[in-house]
């Protein structure tokens, strides 16, 4: 008789999951082989019996016996290996029998299976360089330039069948785009198993497993080991929020409203049709922040971005009046929510000091980046909803109407170091009909193209780190397509490849010049030049290094087709100002209108300035200025 190896499940565990602290469940829960078979564990509190069953038994099932009153039923089944697929038959106190994946399982098998799967996670990483150094990497004075990717679409192989890339196959091409672009960071849309594809991954099922789409989890830590050996920092999107109420998933998992509320106006989320989790019960929020510790400590991941917070914030978020429960305290914020996100970025900064959290928060809730021991959310990063909307509804208009909307480029200045910002062009403003980003500029062929560089040269250029969607630094003129793949016959075409370099060219000046990156989340990194000339739709901002250390940089942008002579910017400094950067620029498919390589200061009092410059404003043009020291 084979002897049964010692549980991974102990009575540590059981207390810190029953009290809802435990950090690391995917250690102790799941499935677990050792020697000549595998330790099954899953919590089904309120079940009168627990079978697992796979391909190691035919699916006749093994009987697992629960584990003191801890809600946990456990046993080990000789002869289950890794790659073999399995299941749990919960039957409830009521006599149904239901049919689950592990909620901690390791790894699933592609939809539309819904069996998990024994996984084999042994890996031996070749990331120690970036490890030691990519704390460096995420904090608020860094350049922190994310190319965000959903996986599927971004290399989708063009063959019959279409089929889906691997883990394997996008490690080397994404790093190589990344790299040749200047970003920092890929953030990928939500890679955690879920059954449908057109979730893009919003749905999730297996909170603790990569979807086998693209291949197993070892294939997964192949590619973020082979990022990191090329300098490229991952992000995961994370869902906390709700989950799909597929049969084999989450939702009702032992007969009870397990891991959701039971109450439909708490537990029911009316935009997405799916259940939201219960953050008052210990082994639930135990159960998240599992999932969140999985990514950061099996997979290396460096950093976790949150998907709709302010949901989960809101008692009443996408609620009318009379479907919602108040708090206990008769107010519309979700405490229980409150506490678990705090909960969760003070363990992350407690264990995993040198990652980063981003909150998808699209309200004023405030604090949302503040430390949590003075009443803030505890976040590294927030994204600044608020940015995109204004910016891009701006962009929308046609430059004679510009003129009339100046506050919707100025506006921010109001709130931007209210937080710690990432100036987002992400996924969701290029689909459901809204077009693409070049699909939004308005004029013809010439200046749509144009307008897409300003677009880009003042996200580069202001206060905050930056995130843009796959297909942005293509111009790619259709809005994205889940099931179809990036058109990468723009990548050299006349327009789009201008936008592409400028795109590149941002990127490198962003990590060369400290001053736009040092003062993204400090009030002493921008300062208004010109705020005030609605007339011709000219601004300028000066970025400043917090430090002292580095030159400023001058940033002027002309939202109209018409170029102006002879346009004076007062400055703080005399001297030869260098022109860094033209979006203008013949090379990047402009008409060639600049200042000849920069301009001299004279000692004329301008704008609040001892000194300023002359200069030529090209048409619908951002240009970069810094002084020569």
């Amino acid at each position: 008789m084979t002897d049964v190896p010692p549980s991974p499940l102990g009575e540590l565990d059981l207390h810190l999951f029953n009290e809802g602290t435990h950090r690391r469940l995917h250690r102790c829960l799941g499935a677990h082989p050792d020697g000549e078979g595998t330790w099954f564990a899953v919590w089904a509190p309120n079940a009168s019996s627990v079978e697992v069953l796979g391909d190691f038994d035919g699916w006749r099932g093994q009987r697992l016996e629960p584990v003191g009153s801890s809600g946990i039923w456990s046993g080990y089944v000789p002869g289950a290996r890794p790659g073999q697929s399995y299941r749990y038959a919960i039957t409830t106190r009521h006599g149904e029998r239901l049919e689950k994946a592990d909620p901690v399982g390791a790894a699933h098998n592609v939809p539309p299976s819904t069996a998990s799967v024994i996984a084999d996670l042994d890996y031996e990483w070749h990331d120690a360089a970036w490890m030691s150094r990519r704390g460096s990497t995420v904090r608020a004075d860094a350049p922190i330039s994310i190319y965000e990717v959903h996986l599927g679409s971004w290399g989708r192989i063009a063959t019959p069948g279409r089929r889906f890339p691997t883990y394997a196959e996008l490690a080397d091409p994404i790093a190589d785009h990344v790299l040749a672009h200047g970003f920092t960071h890929v953030e990928l849309l939500p890679i955690m198993e879920h059954p449908f594809y057109g979730s893009w991954g919003y749905q999730t099922t297996g909170y603790f497993a990569p979807t086998a789409r693209y291949g197993s989890p070892r294939d997964l830590m192949a590619m973020i080991d082979r990022l990191h050996e090329r300098g490229v920092g991952v992000i995961l999107d994370w869902v906390p929020s709700h989950f799909p109420m597929d049969a084999h998933g989450l939702a009702r998992f032992d007969g009870t409203h397990l891991y959701e509320h039971a109450d439909p106006r708490q537990g029911y989320h009316p935009d997405w049709t799916s259940a939201i989790f219960n953050y008052g019960r210990n082994e639930v929020r135990a159960f998240l922040v599992s999932s969140a510790f999985c990514w950061l400590d099996r997979y290396h991941v460096d950093g976790l971005r949150v998907d709709a917070v302010a949901s989960m914030l809101y008692l009443d978020y996408s609620r009318r009046p009379g479907e919602w429960v108040p708090n206990p305290e008769g107010g519309r914020e979700n405490l229980e929510a409150i506490a678990f996100l705090r909960q969760l970025n003070d363990s992350i900064h407690e264990e995993f000091p040198d990652v980063a959290t981003f909150a998808e928060e699209s309200t004023a809730w405030p604090m949302v980046t503040g430390p949590t021991e003075q009443g803030g959310l505890g976040f590294g990063f927030k994204w600044d909803m608020g940015w995109m909307h204004d910016t891009l509804q701006y962009m929308r208009r046609d430059p004679v109407h510009r003129r009339f909307h100046h506050d919707e480029v100025t506006f921010r200045s109001v709130y931007a170091f209210t937080e710690r910002y990432v100036l987002p062009l992400s996924h969701d403003e290029v689909v459901h009909g809204k077009g693409s980003l070049l699909g939004k500029m308005p004029g013809d062929e010439w200046q749509r193209f144009a307008n897409l560089r300003v677009l880009l040269g003042m996200m580069w250029a202001q206060p905050g780190k930056k995130l843009l969607f796959m297909g942005g630094e293509l111009a790619d003129p259709h809005e994205w397509n889940h099931e179809g793949m990036l058109d990468w016959g723009l990548h050299d075409a006349p327009g789009h490849d201008g936008v592409r370099r400028w795109l590149a060219a941002l990127n490198e000046l962003y990590r060369a010049e400290p001053a736009l990156a040092r003062g993204d989340a400090d009030p002493a990194g921008f300062r208004w030049v010109i705020g005030d000339d609605e007339t011709h739709s000219v601004f300028a901002w000066l970025r400043t290094d917090p430090t002292g250390e580095a030159p400023p940089v001058l940033a002027l942008v002309n939202a109209t087709p018409t170029v102006h002579h002879g346009y004076r910017i007062g400055v703080p400094e005399p001297g030869r100002w260098a022109e860094l950067l033209n979006s203008d620029s013949e090379f990047y498919g402009g008409s060639g209108v600049g200042n000849l390589g920069g301009v001299v200061a004279d000692d004329h009092p301008w704008h609040g300035f001892e000194h300023s410059i002359s200069v030529t404003v090209p048409p619908l043009a951002v240009v970069l200025f810094r002084p020569e020291r």
